[in-house]
């Protein structure tokens, strides 16, 4: 049986962690520390095997100033770093992936600038590339979750698989970051809908809720991103991906 893949989250803004609820970053959050390179070795060293980073500065204001800390966190764990957050076009995209990272995560460009979106995926390819779908209210949100756009997830994650696009990240923004627990359903819904392989991200409680997640594998749902949950000590990270990787659940 393949197993979940667990992904800690580590959200940036100003060279410093942060937690987001809803898509919006609160800074000034000591209990969760503000080191974001030292938090990628403890999720490391807590057994971690692949790690989310979402730039807030890159979504909201499309900054690079935290580029710098992403290559260190890259240098730093000899695991895969996935990252998302105000990548627009192509030079952003060569930029971000010389840092070190295994995967870039596009949202706003695939929407706004598809000739720009069309070249950045047929460069990088799609074990590269995958498409963030932030959801509210059915409907799409792009520039760091604060506009709605009006169209369809269903018809816009289609017209991404048509392209090429095989993996998702899909998040209930109504659920990000709450601990109200996870929108399941919407991420089996879009595995179902495309055929791609889903990343379920948002309002991960507890442990029990992962096993839930775990039941989806078989359908294209093979990984969850955990941020919240994981800070506030919900569950001991080292822990729970030995029992991920004993195939427990």
């Amino acid at each position: 049986m393949q197993k979940l893949l667990v992904i800690p989250s580590i959200d940036l803004k100003n060279g410093k962690c942060v937690r987001s609820v809803q898509g919006i970053p609160e800074l000034d959050c000591h209990e969760y520390g503000d080191d974001p390179v030292e938090m990628a070795k403890i999720w490391r060293a807590e057994n971690a095997k692949m790690i989310h980073v979402v730039d807030f500065d890159g979504a909201h204001n499309h900054s690079k100033r935290n580029f710098g800390v992403i290559e260190k966190i890259c240098s730093s764990v000899v695991i895969p770093v996935e990252f998302a957050g105000g990548i627009r076009n192509l030079d952003d995209a060569n930029e971000i992936m010389n840092t070190g990272i295994c995967r870039l995560v596009i949202n706003t460009m695939a929407i706004e600038k598809r000739d720009e979106f069309t070249k950045v995926f047929e460069m990088h390819g799609p074990s590269k590339i995958a498409i963030s779908l932030d959801i509210k209210d059915k409907v799409l949100l792009i520039r760091g979750r604060s506009t709605q756009t009006g169209i369809k997830y269903s018809d816009f994650a289609k017209e991404m698989v048509n392209i090429g696009i095989n993996r998702f990240i899909v998040c209930d923004i109504t659920r990000n970051g709450t601990l109200k627990g996870p929108n399941i359903e919407l991420s089996k819904e879009i595995a179902e809908l495309t055929g791609a392989r889903v990343t379920h991200a948002g309002g991960i409680r507890n442990k029990d809720e992962l096993m839930d997640i775990q039941k989806l594998v078989p359908v294209g749902v093979d990984s969850v991103i955990v941020g919240r949950a994981l800070y506030e000590n919900r569950f001991p990270c080292q822990k729970l991906c030995r029992v991920a990787e004993s195939g427990i659940f």
